[in-house]
């Protein structure tokens, strides 16, 4: 398996912490060396965040991504902060109903997916986020289905275990973007 050392970044209140701790359990199942290092600002909700994930299967060094072979951008001064670090090659994740790209590079692999839209439109507001790790692991395969599956169940708390399925299906949903 190749390593990955991401970059999930956003407002507030979009789950940016949420779907990169299911990528760290979705790892954690795989048996991979995993780190989680969130970051975002003391306003929290409609502040800007972003969370660092490593999978590895080796050791993992420092949990900061400096410069991650994934970004997923879910607002524009996200994608603006990150994009210049991204490594060559790597693969860039945008939700296109809230980031303007206005700088796009050669070298990496840009795609845009209408996640807010497409949850608003299914039925699935606030799960935008989840819309994406479905591309996401359409593009990457970065853990096994299953592993992703006890990866939600994992971090969707006891008090809210019905919405497991809903999350479920916004992957699908994701995966079925091209």
């Amino acid at each position: 398996m190749k390593d990955f050392n991401m970059i999930f970044a956003g407002f507030g209140g979009q789950g940016i912490l949420f779907v990169a701790k299911v990528v760290a359990y979705a790892g954690l199942m795989d048996g991979k060396e995993v780190s989680w290092l969130p970051s975002y600002g003391p306003e929290m909700r409609g502040g800007t965040c972003n969370c660092s994930v490593c999978l590895s299967d080796e050791p993992i060094g420092s949990p900061l991504v400096i410069n991650p072979n994934v970004l997923v951008a879910m607002n524009t001064p996200s994608y603006d902060k990150f994009i210049d670090a991204v490594q060559p090659g790597g693969v860039v994740i945008v939700d296109s109903t809230l980031v303007t790209v206005s700088k796009e590079r050669k070298d990496v692999r840009l795609i845009r997916i209408p996640a807010t839209e497409l949850a608003d439109e299914n039925g699935m507001k606030g799960l935008a986020n989840i819309i994406i790790l479905g591309r996401l692991f359409k593009e990457t395969e970065l853990c096994a289905f299953d592993s992703l599956e006890k990866g939600i169940a994992k971090s969707v708390p006891p008090r809210k275990q019905h919405l497991v399925e809903k999350n479920l299906e916004a992957i699908r949903l994701g995966q079925e973007q091209a």
